[in-house]
C-alpha cells in the first residue's frame, strides 16, 4: 500500500518540485498540495494523508504554528522542508521539539537542482516517517526529569550515543538529566551540516554538562558532550592517557556520514569495556553493527523500545541482532548508562 502525502508549501515551484519527486517512487501517492496552513487543514480532513511536508515560511499561519496545533489536535508524521541556513536550523529544530519527525533541507541557491540531488533521501524519510508515531501534544507543560545525582569523578569511562529520526529530542531527554560530573558523552546524530552546532548549543543550554559540536583533535574530558558535525564523521581515539576527537571526511557509511557504526567501532578500539553505549530513535540500521560489536566485548549495551521511539529502525534492527543488553523506555536510559559507567 502507497503512502499518502499531503504536501504543503506557499511556493508553487516547490509543490510541483516536490510532488514530482515523490511521485517518481510507486510506494508513495501526493493525494494534493496546499500553499497555507488554512487550505492544509482542510485537505487534511478530505484526503487524510498518511504524511505532511511542511514548509515554514508560509502566509496567514507560520509553519510551527500550525505544527503545533496540528500535533495537538491531529497528530501526524511530519517531514519538514527547512532553509539550509542559521535561522532554518534553528526553526527546524523548534519544529522537531514540537514534534515533526524529520527534516530535508532546502539549498540557498539553485532549489531545483538541490532538490533533485536530495530525491532519494527525500523520498527515504517520507516513507519512514509513514512509520512514525507521533504522540499527541496536550497544553500542559511537560514536565522536567530531574537530573541525576553525580558523584562520576572517574576520567576512564566513557558514554557513547547514538540516533537519527527523533533523535534530537531523545536525545535531549538523555542529557538533560546527566549530572554535570557524569562521564564524558560522544554522540552521533544523523544531521547535516550547518544544523549540528546549533543542536549542540541547544543540548548545552538544556544540560547540567558542557556540550559543543566536537572539534579534530579535541581532548574528551567528563563533563562533557561532543556532537559529531554534520558532514563528518566523529571517531574516538586514545592519546596516551586520555581520549580524543577526530573527525574525518571519510566515506558515508551505511549512506551515513557521520555514522554512528563509525563512532561505535572507534569506541570499541579506543575504550573498549571503560566505555558504555545507547542506540536511539532512528529510520534504517546504522548503528546496529557497531553496538553489535561493542557488546560482543563485554561492553553494556543499551536500546531504545518501540513504544517511545519516533522510528523503531535502528534500536529495532539492534535488538534483533542481540546487540543490546537490555531494551528500555528513553526516560530509563540515562539512569542505565551512569549505573553501568559507575560499575
Amino acid at each position: 500500500m502507497s503512502v499518502k502525502v499531503l504536501i504543503v508549501d506557499d511556493s508553487a515551484l516547490i509543490r510541483q518540485l516536490l510532488s514530482e519527486l515523490l511521485s517518481a517512487d510507486p510506494a508513495i501517492e501526493v493525494v494534493g498540495t496546499a500553499a497555507d496552513p488554512y487550505v492544509a487543514r482542510d485537505k487534511i480532513k478530505q484526503l487524510r494523508p498518511d504524511v505532511l511536508t511542511l514548509d515554514v515560511e508560509m502566509p496567514r499561519m507560520d509553519g510551527l504554528k500550525f505544527l503545533e496545533n496540528l500535533m495537538r489536535l491531529y497528530p501526524l508524521p511530519v517531514v519538514m522542508v527547512s532553509s539550509l541556513t542559521e535561522a532554518g536550523a534553528e526553526v527546524t529544530l523548534s519544529a522537531l521539539a514540537l514534534g515533526a519527525v524529520d527534516f530535508v533541507a532546502k539549498p540557498k541557491l539553485d532549489v531545483e537542482r538541490g532538490m533533485r540531488e536530495y530525491a532519494d533521501l527525500l523520498r527515504e524519510k517520507v516513507k519512514g516517517a509513514a512509520r512514525a508515531r507521533p504522540a499527541a501534544r496536550t497544553d500542559t507543560p511537560a514536565r522536567a526529569m530531574p537530573v541525576l545525582s553525580g558523584g562520576y569523578r572517574t576520567t576512564d569511562r566513557l558514554i557513547a550515543l547514538g540516533a537519527s529520526a527523533g533523535g534530537t529530542e531523545a536525545l535531549r531527554a538523555v542529557m538533560e538529566r546527566m549530572p554535570a560530573d557524569a562521564p564524558a558523552v560522544v554522540i552521533t546524530q544523523h544531521i547535516p551540516a550547518g544544523f549540528s552546532r546549533p543542536f549542540a548549543e541547544r543540548l548545552n543550554r538544556s544540560s547540567a554538562m558542557t556540550i559543543c559540536e566536537a572539534e579534530d583533535g579535541q581532548p574528551i574530558t567528563p563533563g562533557c558532550g561532543y556532537v559529531a558535525p554534520g558532514g563528518r564523521h566523529l571517531e574516538v581515539v586514545r592519546s596516551g592517557a586520555r581520549w580524543l576527537c577526530r573527525l574525518t571526511d571519510a566515506d558515508p557509511v551505511n549512506r551515513h556520514r557521520p555514522s554512528v557504526n563509525v563512532l561505535f567501532d572507534s569506541v570499541l578500539a579506543a575504550a573498549g569495556r571503560n566505555a558504555v553505549a545507547g542506540l536511539l530513535t532512528g529510520m534504517g540500521d546504522d548503528g546496529a553493527r557497531g553496538l553489535l560489536g561493542l557488546r560482543s566485548a563485554g561492553v553494556h549495551t543499551v536500546v531504545q523500545d518501540e513504544a517511545t521511539s519516533v522510528v523503531w529502525g535502528m534500536p529495532g534492527a539492534a535488538w534483533k541482532l542481540g546487540a543490546a543488553d537490555e531494551m528500555l523506555p528513553l526516560d530509563r536510559i540515562p539512569e542505565r548508562l551512569l549505573r553501568w559507567a559507575s560499575e
